[in-house]
């Protein structure tokens, strides 16, 4: 029987071990958003709309502080914020109040921006599974739809990001 106080950390441990290269949709299979309005404020304070971001590349992490596959793959986004934050627009939404998430962004030293929902979402970014990461080009293509945890900082995503970049 697992001690309360462990499971957590178990937990993520197994979903690390678990967690592999998120899958890139093939071309032509890549759905085009069309609505980019959602409000979002900052945990800075402050509101930002998504639309703020049309025409750039989007990473958005829909995840929890609470949720075990979120906390097995924030390291990797940390580190993919970290190489790509002056190229990418980052989006960490998270519906928890914000000073929870102020903790645990100090607790664990992550820098990556983080904002709650003060609108609903667009219908192709709805999603009531966490986590959920959304890639999306300049065009609005979603490259990458994944649910569940997953290693962000691999060459397979500087490849995505690098060739989205380039568009």
């Amino acid at each position: 029987m697992l001690v309360p106080q462990t499971r957590n950390p178990i937990q993520v441990f197994v979903q690390r071990i678990f967690s592999f290269n998120p899958s890139e949709i093939s071309e032509e299979k890549r759905e085009v958003l069309k609505d980019y309005n959602w409000e979002l404020l900052k945990m800075t304070g402050g509101l930002q709309n998504l639309s703020a971001s049309k025409g750039n590349v989007i990473v958005i992490n829909v995840w929890a502080t609470w949720c075990p596959p979120c906390l097995a793959e924030m390291p990797s986004l940390q580190n993919l914020y970290g190489e790509y934050q002056d190229t990418v627009d980052f989006y960490f939404i998270s519906q928890e109040s914000h000073a929870k998430l102020a903790s645990f962004m100090q607790k664990n030293e992550y820098t990556f921006p983080v904002y709650t929902a003060q609108s609903e979402a667009p219908q192709m970014l709805y999603t009531t599974t966490l986590p959920t990461t959304y890639v999306i080009s300049k065009r609005g293509a979603i490259s990458i739809n994944k649910t569940g945890a997953a290693v962000w900082d691999g060459a397979m995503m500087h490849g995505v990001l690098n060739t989205l970049l380039k568009e």
